[in-house]
């Protein structure tokens, strides 16, 4: 039988990113935390009291007191709970890689106990958690689901960089295998989420919630986009338009851009892959993608433009991409499709300079294949693209960006960061 109380059992949370280092942290304030990841080096650098994500602040790492990060698997045997807070990222040909959620369990396996819970965060389609995998928890520790041991879903919601809506502040959606297994887990979550939970009705309803989450916001971003297209066609300025049409009280307020990151860019394919296999081909959905994995080509094919409007010889052209992680003011790499537009400069011909002082430049190489220059060199590029608002950038103003460029050259503000007059083009 399931513990109805979980106040005083040790958790262990897998997985110690984006989402899973706040979670132990918030947990291991007031109660045993095993933080675990398959990453040495990651291990070492929290034991340090330094997070690489900046998502906590060294000061919240040490007052996660009860906390203890570790990469030996025996250290896992001491939990009752665990929390799987693995990525779930798409293969090149988008389908859902499940790998790291797999090993994942394949671990919890090992230590799992009688009376035990596992809970995942991770981001999946709807069935995932009881299809893919309880099997292989139940294959790994000989015991049996839902009368050993129990399992709950609870979808992250940690938006990178967001210094306002943090952990505790977002409302929780939990649920659980059992009825006394979702009583259990929202109580737990409840004790650290001051929001408040919401306790879904099954697991695969609480799945299918955070899948349309970001699916939403996909179709809603693509819809901004084919109007940017359109009205540069038209000759109209996007954010002039956006912003009249935003003094209307039930209007939007969504920007046009490229969109990537570990959800947004990824989480349609996974509801999509689920309906396909169920036999329905999903077509709204599906455009929006669509849209949105090309605008990285709409981008460099603009910017093209406003270099040949210039005389502006486009083959050999020297560029500078400002930015280069997925969104402003936060480390992340993670699926950044300012990558798609430096790949079609490069396809023109270009030699493409990056600057972002919030990427590790190992970590780009590493990823992409891409150096990042510390400083780029004044009065030396043809074109310049500010593809990423970070504060940074903002903080320089126009004029100072102009300066790395020649006397005859483009600047092209894809988030709107200044106004029009300060640029030769904006989406």
């Amino acid at each position: 039988m399931i513990e109805p109380n979980l106040d005083h059992a040790t958790l262990a949370v897998i997985g110690l990113g984006y989402v899973g280092l706040p979670l132990a942290v918030e947990f291991g304030k007031t109660r045993p935390v095993i933080g675990f990841d398959i990453d040495a080096g990651r291990i070492a650098e929290l034991q340090a009291g330094r997070d690489r994500t900046r998502e906590v602040e060294p000061a919240e790492l040490a007052a996660a007191s009860r906390l203890t990060c570790t990469s030996d698997l025996e250290a896992l045997r001491a939990a009752q709970v665990y929390i799987v807070t693995v990525p779930t990222p798409i293969d090149a040909h988008k389908n859902p890689d499940l790998t790291p959620l797999i090993r994942a369990s394949e671990t919890v396996g090992r230590v799992l106990k009688r009376g035990d819970i596992v809970i995942y965060e991770s981001t999946v389609y709807p069935g995932a958690t009881e299809e893919d995998c309880v099997p292989v928890l139940e294959r790994v520790s000989g015991l049996t689901f839902n009368r050993d041991f129990f399992c709950g879903y609870s979808p992250e919601r940690i938006n990178p960089g967001d210094k306002a809506h943090r952990l505790t502040t977002i409302r929780k959606v939990t649920a659980g295998s059992t009825p006394e297994a979702a009583d259990a887990i929202d109580a737990l979550y409840a004790g650290i989420v001051t929001a408040g939970t919401h306790k879904a009705e099954s697991i695969r309803v609480a799945e299918a919630a955070k899948v349309i989450e970001n699916t939403q916001r996909d179709l809603n971003i693509a819809l901004i986009n084919e109007l940017a297209i359109i009205f540069n066609r038209m000759g109209l300025d996007t954010e002039a338009v956006l912003k009249a049409a935003g003094t209307k009280w039930n209007f939007l307020p969504f920007r046009p851009g490229l969109v990537g990151g570990h959800c947004i860019g990824v989480d349609p394919y996974y509801l999509t892959h689920k309906a396909e296999a169920l036999g329905y081909h999903p077509q709204v959905i599906l455009a929006g993608r669509r849209i949105n994995d090309g605008m990285g080509s709409y981008v460099a094919g603009r910017m093209v433009k406003e270099m040949l409007r210039r005389r502006i010889r486009v083959d050999g052209a020297r560029v500078l991409v400002l930015g280069l992680t997925f969104k402003e003011n936060c480390p992340d790499l993670r699926n950044t499709r300012v990558v798609d537009v430096i790949a079609e400069l490069q396809d023109y011909g270009m030699t493409v300079d990056v600057h972002d002082p919030w990427v590790d430049p190992d970590l780009a190489h590493e990823d992409y294949g891409l150096r990042p220059v510390e400083t780029p060199e004044a009065g030396a590029y043809d074109a310049i693209l500010l593809a990423v608002g970070h504060d940074s950038f903002r903080e320089m103003g126009p004029a100072r960006i102009r300066a790395y460029g020649r006397e005859l050259h483009v600047l092209c503000d894809l988030k709107s960061v200044f106004s029009a007059d300060d640029s030769d083009w904006r989406l």
